[in-house]
């Protein structure tokens, strides 16, 4: 193992993020530098690359590569209606609260493939707001967005989605939602005509738009603190007063100078904007 760990150095490491920034525009120079690491050695081997410079050269030169490249550095771990709790809090104490409002506008950040995207979409329509609403579920990535706005996932996920829908205070058939399609489940037209997917980087690119919502979960623990701290100032920039911020069950708001600003919902992680 450490053997296979000194294949590609630190240093090489910080030259292939700043190749990405110069011929690209993405910057992953304050993404965790040990998790980075570990995807970039786990694609070296994978894809039993001879040398780094050649590694290198496929990554500048292949865009075929490079999209493979940002597609196993960039972290796509999802599933539909994902601790559903969070959901459930969501459903019974967040949106009812936005239901209020004329219209609704949801940002969800690090989207990745799009189940939490048609999760929300989901709850929206059953508490009958999703006609008022409009979801941006925006990534990093556009290998992954083109995925997403297929709207269809596999069908052997669908038992274990419809547990997590169900204990998150869905009381349809969740079969109801889509259509078999040979292995794969296709979600209905409805609940993807209020989404729009579209490329964001949280790191560079600036706000779009007002929201009541914004949704950001599991993304800020891949950031180093200077980085998760640019994020969140970005996040407060983006929501309205009295607007909903929900993070990943290892991340916070708690250690930011933004906090004073946010008022917590106990036992979830999302906070309200107070001031």
């Amino acid at each position: 193992m450490n053997q296979e760990l000194s294949v590609i150095t630190d240093e090489q490491v910080e030259i292939l993020l700043g190749d990405l920034l110069e011929y690209y525009g993405y910057d992953f120079t304050g993404y965790s530098k040990a998790s980075i690491k570990r995807r970039i050695l786990r694609l070296y081997s994978l894809d039993k690359q001879v040398s780094f410079a050649e590694f290198r050269y496929k990554i500048n030169n292949d865009n075929y590569y490079f999209k493979r490249f940002v597609e196993q550095i960039t972290v796509n771990v999802t599933e539909m209606f994902r601790d559903p709790v969070f959901f459930k809090t969501l459903r019974d104490v967040v949106l009812p609260k936005l239901g209020t409002y004329p219209f609704i506008r949801i940002w969800l950040a690090g989207c990745s493939t799009g189940e939490e995207a048609y999760s929300i979409s989901i709850i929206l329509k059953e508490l009958n707001l999703l006609h008022k609403s409009l979801i941006y579920a925006t990534d990093l990535n556009p290998v992954v967005l083109e995925k997403a706005a297929q709207s269809m996932f596999a069908m052997s996920q669908m038992k274990q989605y419809s547990e997590n829908y169900i204990l998150s205070g869905g009381t349809n058939d969740f079969s109801s939602y889509y259509t078999a399609n040979y292995s794969l489940a296709k979600f209905s037209d409805e609940l993807k005509s209020k989404i729009i997917f579209s490329t964001h980087n949280l790191v560079s690119d600036h706000s779009f738009n007002e929201f009541q919502l914004i949704l950001c979960r599991n993304v800020l623990i891949y950031f180093d603190r200077d980085l998760q701290h640019k994020v969140l100032n970005l996040f407060d920039e983006s929501l309205e007063g009295l607007g909903y911020l929900a993070l990943g069950s290892k991340e916070t708001l708690d250690f930011s100078p933004l906090s004073k600003n946010y008022k917590r919902i106990p036992a979830e992680k999302i906070w309200r904007k107070v001031s």
